[in-house]
């Protein structure tokens, strides 16, 4: 293909014949998705007659000089030129990842490049290198997610509380504002958090709440509560709890004179709303008042 062919193409100076030699070039086609691609870029405004006003001191002030249009014409192609190479690049650069996100009271599954296997809870999202996956696997991961991984390189979950490594087993992390849990069901997984390692083998997790760090055993299961339809707390403030209960019902929930920071232990089904608020509400000792989609926790006054 000439070199001055795209230029030409761009400012519409093509002859047929030029046209047509074009089109049969293997870079028409790429140049044609692009320049579609940039058809929606809206040029700055632009003030005609103060244009004119300039350009008439200029040639005022100027001593005979000439202004050659085709010079800026070829300017324009180039700069067009680079307008499609930028577009190019971002499209490129920002289908790289692959992102599944799931929105209240849904859930899915997603089974990687290497049969690995990931469930997403409800208000959650992965993102991941699918054309990098064979040289790393690597996820990002904000809200809660099973993991079932499949044995080679190491596997790692990087959240914005701490990163989760590991070769070739099944865990689940959770990640939510004030609260970092990672539970080991097979095998052993590496945390790292605050720059410190924490190795966890199958059967204890780790959980921080509030900055707060611990580590206690979890029940003898091959995976948590959440795939079975509930949620299961111990020892855990019921801010958290009610959280949960949101997101897993898509209901707003409201407290009154209610201490969110007490203790919880017990679990809510997650299918089941008006079981699930007897089960919040009995070992709390407050009460309920369900109004459409909202809910409002509340504690009588004496």
């Amino acid at each position: 293909m000439q070199e001055n062919y795209l230029a030409k193409w761009l400012n519409n100076e093509l002859t047929e014949e030029e046209l047509a030699k074009f089109k049969e070039s293997k870079e028409y086609a790429s140049y044609l998705k692009l320049r579609e691609a940039t058809n929606n870029l809206a040029a700055p405004d632009f003030d005609m007659a103060k244009a004119w006003e300039d350009l008439k001191k200029n040639k005022d002030n100027s001593k005979g000089k000439v202004i050659k249009l085709h010079a800026y014409k070829k300017y324009m192609g180039i700069a067009a030129a680079m307008a499609l190479i930028f577009v190019a690049s971002f499209l490129y650069y920002g289908n790289l990842d692959e992102k599944i996100s799931t929105q209240y009271a849904e859930r899915t599954q997603i089974v990687l490049p290497d049969a690995s296997e990931v469930q997403l809870n409800a208000d959650s999202q992965i993102s991941y290198s699918e054309k990098k996956w064979s040289q790393k696997r690597d996820i990002a991961l904000q809200g809660e997610a099973f993991f079932k991984v499949a044995k080679g390189k190491r596997f790692t979950v990087t959240t914005e509380s701490g990163t989760v490594a590991v070769l070739g087993t099944q865990f689940n992390v959770e990640n939510r504002e004030g609260y970092f849990e990672v539970a080991c069901y097979e095998g052993l997984v590496s945390v790292t958090y605050n720059k410190e390692e924490i190795k966890l083998p199958a059967g204890n997790s780790l959980v921080v709440i509030n900055g707060e760090l611990q580590t206690m055993a979890i029940p003898n299961t091959k995976e948590p509560s959440w795939i079975r339809n509930e949620s299961n707390f111990k020892s855990i403030p019921l801010k958290f709890v009610l959280d949960e209960f949101e997101r897993q019902f898509n209901i707003e929930v409201a407290t009154e004179n209610i201490d969110t920071d007490q203790l919880f232990t017990g679990s809510f089904s997650n299918t089941d709303k008006e079981l699930a608020l007897q089960s919040i509400s009995t070992p709390s000792q407050v009460k309920f008042k369900l109004e459409g989609n909202k809910v409002l926790f509340y504690a009588e006054t004496p």
